[in-house]
């Protein structure tokens, strides 16, 4: 295998085009990282909504059943 930089100086420098390729590499990153973040938030998000969706049905039945026991 054929180590194309030296040093790290190097390896940030990018040959003299580091701006290019550190800004496209940020340009690249932050979207996605605000995507898995987005998504993750979302999720919590919607998994708290069917838990509470299933609690309200939960406690519909229980109060149908109970008033079928009070009036026979």
């Amino acid at each position: 295998m054929n180590i194309a930089f030296t040093s790290w100086q190097a390896f940030f420098a990018m040959g003299g085009y580091a701006f290019y390729v550190w800004l496209a590499a940020a340009l690249t990153l932050l979207p996605l990282c605000a995507l898995l973040g987005h998504t993750l938030w979302y999720r919590r998000l919607l998994l708290r909504d069917i838990g509470r969706q299933q609690a309200r049905e939960q406690r519909k039945h229980q109060a149908r059943q109970n008033t079928e026991e009070v009036m026979p």
